[in-house]
């Protein structure tokens, strides 16, 4: 039985007694007690691939920040790893794949994800419920089936994602087979999250604004449907960054709540979506300001959102060198308005 089910609530579109919140990317770089536990491994994937200890860093914001949620401490790119297609995260670069997908041929390489396969982020949730003891909901997720893609055919980080999108316009047929490959793993993955303990999914589609409206809806926006379409069990959430030109189709996606980034219409997204909650959306580097102006855009922003169903966060991850304070500070101000 969940003491704070807040964030469930509101997700579901019930009346609650203040809009609840939680941060993308809470549990990591901002924390110096993260931090400590970080110095102590090889790298970043030892502790996505050690369950105490991402369990740790999972419930350390709960702790030490007051968010009424935890999202399980993990990375999108655990899937293509599963698959069989391996990355290596570079300090201060980012993720890079040794190898990429190209041709047909390649996916011979690859299978479909097992959840056996990540069984370290279905121990972490567990491990994690345990130690929580019912205090907040715990929040497992997936990358977006197009995000994922564009990571196994660029081989990293990237601008325009111009070889993933190039794949697109040249061989469709290998796209769907790499999409479909992607999705059936990401939801037999989610499920195996739901099983350990989580109490609702997001799915992050970081990279969908790189693509047009018509290769976002063929490419994107139909995976994303299959995977929330195969969940029942749970709230789902889609957060597609910068899909401004996709908010209206994701009225037929089978999601509970759609996240928005700080560049999207409030008042917009709210005539677009009168039956979904919506997540977000203070611009991240609004927590750089001072206590009172963080106060103040925090406010502004629930402002925007009254009379719907929402669930505060910022409009992406906090930013690395954002003073733990400054994230305090717009907690605080959510949880008194």
């Amino acid at each position: 039985m969940l003491k704070n089910d807040l964030i469930l609530k509101a997700a579901r579109g019930e009346k609650v007694d203040r809009t609840p919140v939680w941060l993308m990317r809470q549990a990591g770089r901002i924390l110096p007690e993260y931090r400590a536990v970080r110095a102590k491994l090889s790298g970043f994937k030892e502790l996505v691939e050690t369950p105490e200890l991402a369990a740790e860093v999972t419930v350390q914001p709960v702790d030490l920040l007051g968010v009424d949620a935890a999202i399980i401490f993990s990375d999108i790119l655990v899937i293509p790893e599963a698959m069989g297609l391996t990355y290596e995260m570079v300090e201060k670069k980012g993720p890079h794949f040794p190898n990429t997908i190209s041709t047909h041929k390649d996916l011979d390489q690859l299978k479909i994800a097992h959840p056996e396969d990540l069984q370290y982020t279905i121990d972490a949730i567990s491990i994690t419920k345990k130690e929580l003891n019912g205090r907040v909901p715990i929040i497992g997720f997936a990358g977006a089936p197009w995000t994922i893609f564009s990571y196994m055919v660029e081989g990293g980080g990237s601008k325009t994602f111009s070889k993933a999108r190039k794949m697109l316009y040249n061989d469709p047929e290998l796209s769907d087979k790499l999409l479909k490959m992607i999705t059936e793993s990401t939801i037999s993955y989610l499920k195996a999250q739901i099983a350990a303990g989580a109490n609702m999914v997001q799915i992050f589609d970081s990279w969908a604004g790189v693509l047009p409206p018509g290769h976002y809806n063929q490419f994107s926006l139909k995976y994303i449907q299959q995977i929330a379409s195969a969940i029942s069990e749970v709230p789902v959430t889609v957060f597609a960054k910068g899909a401004y030109f996709a908010l209206k189709e994701m009225n037929d996606v089978s999601c509970r709540t759609v996240g928005l980034d700080w560049n999207m219409d409030v008042e917009e997204a709210k005539k677009l979506l009168p039956n979904k909650t919506l997540q977000g959306n203070l611009d991240p580097c609004a927590l750089y300001g001072s206590f009172d102006q963080i106060e103040q855009e925090a406010h502004r922003m629930l402002d925007r959102f009254k009379g719907h169903s929402h669930i505060a966060n910022l409009g992406h991850g906090v930013y690395p060198d954002t003073d733990p304070e400054k994230v305090k500070c717009f907690i605080e101000a959510v949880k008194s308005y």
